[in-house]
């Protein structure tokens, strides 16, 4: 029995005109529709070696894909490189980050600079405290972007998964087909939040349902582990991201330099799961290279199924 794609509720409902848009709070079943292939399953990630140089001349054969206990057949294989970024930069506008804020603002400018191409990539920033809000909508101008950052101001309460949420459904999604643009997520926070309505699995479903690769950066500068941390780390692993820990904005130049490269060299497979369910139960996927020792994959670790 042949199964159809099935109707992904997302929102693309935002004020024209404002500088600074709040999220829109409406029920997902009023807001517009998506179809999108839920009998196939796309998987982005890139391949490094001991060194953590990029390898890049891996064939189709070279891979193996798991879905829990079962092999699956690949039925697509592309060696993706310099695919266009479609960036979404999340800042920490609340209360709890007052005494570093300037470090978040100096940090989330020198990404833009460092990441941003401005004839191919486009870049979004959404700030969040007691609310999550686009300050800018998808775009390549790097100055608009950097002088959005620094007006803004911190103040009230953390909506750090709304914001995930968000930007992931409303302006990564924007641009499709999916597999033509590398999704990425850049936060900056302590990790707390005190004020979402969407929680922390919800939050990272959606990221994962847009593909995104999420990358977070920790204002802690103690030095002793705090529950944020672990949230930011979460969140990073189970997309193929990863987390930093800096003092000073000066020591992520070459996290910077890494995460551009990794975005830029990536391998892209499709597969249809077999078995396919269809219940929205969430399936852990491993992808390995066969026969060759030493070589690291940073893929997402699964998905949710769809319910049909």
């Amino acid at each position: 029995m042949r199964l159809r794609a099935a109707a992904i509720v997302l929102a693309v409902c935002l004020c024209c005109g404002a500088a600074a848009q709040q999220v829109d709070s409406r029920e997902p079943d009023e807001r517009t529709r998506i179809i999108l292939d839920v009998t196939r399953v796309n998987l982005l990630f890139t391949v490094t070696d001991k060194r953590g140089r990029f390898v890049t001349n891996l064939a189709k054969d070279d891979f193996l894909i798991r879905e829990g206990k079962r092999d699956q057949k690949i039925l697509e294989f592309v060696a993706e490189t310099d695919l266009p970024l479609r960036l979404a930069i999340l800042v920490d506008t609340s209360n709890s980050v007052r005494d570093r804020f300037k470090f978040i603002q100096e940090a989330a400018i020198e990404f833009i600079k460092s990441v941003v191409r401005p004839e191919q990539d486009r870049a979004a920033v959404v700030s969040f405290d007691t609310a999550a809000e686009l300050q800018a909508d998808l775009t390549s101008d790097v100055e608009r972007l950097e002088g959005t950052i620094r007006a803004l101001r911190p103040g009230g309460g953390t909506s750090l998964y709304d914001a995930i949420f968000f930007a992931c459904r409303d302006k990564l999604l924007q641009d499709q087909p999916r597999h033509k643009f590398r999704r990425a997520m850049v936060i900056l926070s302590d990790g707390e939040d005190n004020q979402s309505r969407y929680s922390r699995d919800q939050a990272l479903e959606m990221a994962q349902k847009a593909d995104v690769v999420i990358y977070t950066i920790s204002t802690n500068n103690t030095g002793a582990a705090i529950d944020g941390d672990k949230v930011l780390k979460y969140l990073s692993s189970e997309t193929g991201g990863a987390t930093f820990f800096p003092f000073r904005v000066e020591d992520l130049s070459q996290s910077f330099e890494n995460i551009a490269n990794e975005l830029r060299h990536q391998y892209n497979i499709l597969y249809r799961p077999e078995p396919l369910r269809t219940d929205g139960s969430y399936q852990e996927v491993e992808v390995k290279v066969k026969e060759r020792k030493g070589l690291m994959v940073r893929a997402r670790k699964g998905y949710y199924s769809p319910r049909l």
